[in-house]
């Protein structure tokens, strides 16, 4: 008794025969021909032997050469070996050959195409018909002991699918990568997994197409409830292998339309930062000299003038205000990013500014001001500086009373600081 896939399999092909040659203008006696033709033409006994012979006409591949280029499958000294890569899996992280359960690739003569599916046909017990004929099991033994030809010449031809040549040819049609090995080089010839590449297309296919992601899809765009989400690919490729002819390719290729995806490869869009947590000094780091210039140079002229009152002192203080209120706007951007851009390692933050700045010291900026009394000091002398870097040769030589306003002005602010 044969395996149900087996008997399917042949079912189908009688199937799809007679629907070919079978004509509606043909007389009953013409058809009943034709059925019996189709009978001896798919009995065990002639079919096997022709399917054995043409089963060297295609190669199992895990890595078709075919998808460097269609034309790389034979060159002057034969034909390029076919790889068939057996690897155990490693759970390593990375995506490879092995990593992945990916279904067996074979390319050669379109025309061999259904002994490929014969012998890669599921049986009962899971494995496919080409594997009990490589470890000679009761099945193959029953399948393969026919009248017209003998077991050991179906096995020989049905494994030559499998049988890769003793030397390894490759051919100029495929990249090739020459790679040092001490004194020396070895030739690679880079070659596509097949494999993984259609296994990629299944899983993307099923995650954009399948029925349940359509269904929530539409209810978006209804704009209805729905407690499950989906997921998007953006930047997909599609490319297309062997143009009009597919199945000049590969099996996998040809089943699939010849169409796979690419992921997208660009390199990563980098954020530029808009805040950077200073390394070594706050006022350096954190302050562009355009920011404050116009602001220093209306003091400069508050400075200048002979007269003194009210309204000229509050222009001052105004002035200086502004100055400290940039300060603190980036004092408050610095620290939200503290947490993240702050590396102990390669700062040479002061402990001062590292306990005004960094989250971390929140408590400790509370519990004592003695950190605030010398920062007030350092944003005095910043001012001072900032004054003669805005002006340079213009500026006016700031005297005592000049340094005791910017404290006075900076302590003003001493609870926002914090």
């Amino acid at each position: 008794m044969l395996d149900p896939a087996i008997q399917n399999y042949f079912v189908e092909r009688k199937e799809a025969w007679l629907k070919k040659n079978v004509k509606a203008s043909m007389e009953e006696n013409e058809i009943k021909e034709q059925e019996l033709l189709c009978d001896q033409l798919f009995s065990l006994n002639e079919w096997l032997p022709n399917a054995a012979k043409r089963a060297g006409q295609i190669s199992l591949s895990t890595h078709p050469c075919t998808f460097s280029h269609p034309s790389a499958r034979k060159n002057k000294n034969g034909y390029v070996s076919s790889v068939l890569a057996e690897i155990d899996r490693v759970a390593d992280g990375y995506l490879k050959t092995g990593n992945v359960e990916v279904d067996t690739d074979a390319l050669g003569n379109a025309a061999a195409l259904d002994v490929y599916k014969f012998l890669t046909l599921t049986m009962q017990d899971g494995n496919n018909l080409l594997t009990h004929i490589q470890q000679e099991t009761d099945l193959a033994k029953v399948l393969l002991t026919i009248k017209s030809t003998s077991y050991q010449d179906l096995k020989v031809g049905f494994l030559a699918m499998v049988e890769g040549s003793t030397e390894s040819i490759t051919s100029s049609k495929i990249k090739q990568v020459y790679f040092p090995v001490d004194d020396d080089y070895h030739q690679l010839s880079l070659l596509t997994n097949s494999g993984m590449v259609y296994q990629l297309r299944s899983r993307l296919d099923k995650l954009r197409f399948s029925d349940e992601v359509k269904e929530l899809r539409d209810k978006k765009r209804k704009n209805e409830f729905s407690e499950q989400g989906y997921s998007e690919i953006y930047g997909l490729t599609t490319i297309g292998y062997g143009g009009t002819k597919p199945q000049n390719i590969s099996v996998l290729n040809n089943q699939n339309g010849g169409k796979a995806h690419l992921l997208s490869s660009l390199p990563p869009s980098i954020e530029k930062r808009n805040v950077h947590f200073p390394k070594s000094d706050f006022f350096t780091e954190s302050f562009k000299k355009y920011e404050y210039a116009d602001n220093f140079k209306a003091l400069h002229k508050l400075f200048q003038t002979d007269h003194n009152n009210i309204k000229l002192r509050d222009a001052r203080d105004r002035n200086l205000q502004q100055i400290i209120d940039l300060l603190i706007e980036k004092m408050w951007a610095v620290r939200a990013v503290s947490q993240t851009q702050y590396h102990a390692q390669t700062s040479s933050l002061s402990n001062i500014q590292r306990t005004w700045l960094h989250d971390d010291f929140a408590d400790e900026r509370e519990k004592s001001e003695q950190w605030l009394d010398t920062l007030i000091t350092e944003i005095s002398a910043w001012l001072t500086r900032s004054y003669e870097k805005v002006l340079d040769k213009q500026a006016i030589k700031l005297g005592e009373a000049e340094r005791l306003l910017f404290v006075d002005i900076v302590d003003r602010n001493r609870e926002f600081l914090k």
